[in-house]
């Protein structure tokens, strides 16, 4: 537009400069040299003409000189639009996919008491079970009936004897310990494979927890890796026990938190309730220059109890008592005159709260397991949540249910094995951890006697998943669906789940060795069980088949 306006402009005044009346003769009439001015004329114009030229080769030259900076700047606002939206769409791209790892994460630890409950989840498992002949529900029957329930049936008479004489050295500790200054003892209870009727190897052991707490006017204040406040991994499953005054502020005076003036005295303390003398808190078992709970210094104690204790009854026994275990506080074994023995833990325990979990001072550690973080860090036990789960669960499954069998014979052959070749990671209280979690998945019908078979490959199969994914969380921490009836502290139902497979991403050295034990262990199966099963004849294991079939 612009160039189309100086075109009409320059023809406009080109007409002027040229109009004849510009060149007037000075006498008014028309010179006579006529060609010479027309000759004039002409060369004007065609200068003129020369000149619109070269303007309109500028104008030219200057409106593509501007198409082409319009253009760059063009090219340059779309690149920078294209790397705005291809940032944004990578960006939108990760968000996503933080997203949709956010929800497996989660959906696993939300969802991890549900593994094993589909057929579809076993199915794709059961990799290391290729090329493995798994023993028949007749062989399996034959193999129970012969090797687990024939060993088993002198328990229940241990158990009470223990029991008893447990009660009694118990009653006999509390009159030797001074009552005003010394620890108070409680009642045992017994815990563990003894008391929920599945222990199969021998020596059969059985395992008490006591209970004690201090004197008045003292008290015990417990805090777990789970109360709040931050705690290391390796320490997760631990708790610290503060010994405090029974009159004590938890929380702490104000008089802690505010500078009173030196001529001031806080009302509610005074010098003595406020400072202790080291001495008296090591009395207290508490490790030194600190009011935490030393579980070496309960050891201690507890060792030098039960010896007062027995020595104050042992003339009522025909039989003598001694420590089979100098690094466990109660580790104890009776030797009759007759050669025979019986071996029990009296394990000393700090209850939590008002609930039934124990802070326990020393607990029975595989070579898979660290060292504990420090002797005021104490483990926490959930075993009487344990044994009233499975008596709780037991009601509800089908008379003679398989559970207890399957985990019968899940620790005999694993005990085989590592007697074989040597010991793995893996522990009893893992594979008892493995039925708690199917006992919860699956329903009851599930665990009829004639389906032994079935459960026991959804134990091998659930394990070998969890040693490949080295999760094997723990059944009540973490467990948004333990029954009500149990009356389970809300406070461990909302932690984190623990992983009691933690230490095998730690130490690959025990991971190799126990993920090869199990796999022997699968391969000597047949042969393990054969062993010890009666032969029954080819026809009538054909007929169970048929039948099963």
């Amino acid at each position: 537009m612009p160039v189309g306006i100086f075109r009409v402009c320059l023809l406009v005044i080109t007409a002027i400069v040229n109009h004849p009346l510009f060149f007037p003769k000075e006498n008014g009439t028309v010179p006579e040299n006529t060609e010479e001015i027309i000759q004039k004329m002409k060369e004007r114009e065609e200068s003129l003409r020369l000149e619109q030229l070269r303007l309109e080769q500028e104008i030219a030259d200057q409106e593509a000189t501007q198409k082409a900076l319009e253009k760059a700047a063009l090219v340059v606002e779309e690149t920078k639009e294209e790397k705005v939206r291809w940032d944004m769409w990578t960006a939108l791209s990760m968000i996503i996919f933080l997203l949709i790892e956010l929800w497996r994460q989660d959906f696993q630890e939300g969802n991890w008491q549900d593994i094993g409950g589909e057929e579809d989840d076993m199915a794709v498992l059961g990799k290391a079970f290729k090329g493995v002949a798994f023993p028949n529900k007749a062989i399996l029957a034959s193999f129970y009936e012969r090797r687990i329930l024939g060993t088993t049936g002198d328990m229940a008479r241990m158990r009470e004897m223990v029991e008893g004489f447990a009660d009694d050295l118990l009653e006999a500790l509390r009159s030797v310990c001074n009552r005003d200054a010394d620890m108070e003892v409680e009642e045992c209870m017994g815990v563990g494979s003894m008391y929920e009727n599945w222990r199969v190897r021998k020596p059969f052991v059985c395992d008490l927890i006591v209970p004690f707490a201090p004197p008045e006017p003292y008290c015990f204040r417990c805090q777990t890796w789970c109360s709040g406040d931050s705690f290391p991994p390796d320490e997760q499953g631990y708790g610290t026990i503060k010994v405090c005054r029974a009159d004590e502020d938890v929380t702490g005076c104000i008089c802690d938190k505010t500078k009173l003036g030196e001529d001031m005295l806080c009302l509610l303390h005074s010098q003595v309730s406020t400072t202790r003398p080291s001495s008296e808190m090591e009395d207290l078992l508490c490790f030194k220059n600190t009011q935490y709970l030393d579980a070496d210094q309960v050891m201690k104690w507890f060792q030098i109890a039960v010896t007062k204790a027995w020595n104050r009854i042992s003339h009522k026994y025909e039989f003598d008592l001694s420590f089979s275990l100098l690094d466990s506080p109660g580790a104890l074994k009776i030797k009759f005159r007759s050669g025979k023995s019986i071996a029990f833990n009296l394990t000393p325990v700090v209850q939590y709260e008002n609930s039934d979990v124990y802070f326990i001072s020393h607990f029975p550690r595989s070579s898979l397991a660290g060292d504990v973080p420090s002797s005021t860090h104490w483990f926490l036990t959930f075993a009487v949540y344990e044994r009233r789960f499975i008596h709780l669960v037991s009601k509800t499954l089908p008379t003679n249910a398989c559970h207890v069998s399957c985990l019968q014979i899940l620790s005999f052959l694993h005990g085989k094995q590592c007697s074989l070749t040597g010991p793995s990671g893996l522990t009893n209280y893992h594979l008892k951890t493995v039925m708690l979690h199917l006992l919860q998945a699956r329903p009851s019908q599930d665990w009829a006697p004639e389906k032994l078979e079935a459960r026991l490959q959804d134990m091998l199969k659930f394990l070998e998943k969890c040693l490949h994914e080295k999760k094997l969380y723990h059944f009540f921490i973490g467990n948004g669906k333990v029954p009500a009836e149990l009356g389970f502290p809300i406070v461990f139902q909302r932690a984190e789940p623990l992983n009691l497979f933690r230490p095998f991403v730690l130490r690959r050295d025990v991971y190799r060795k126990t993920v090869d034990t199990f796999h022997e262990m699968l391969r000597n199966m047949s042969a393990l069980i054969n062993e010890y099963t009666v032969h029954i004849p080819l026809a009538h294991t054909n007929g169970i088949r048929k039948e099963s079939l």
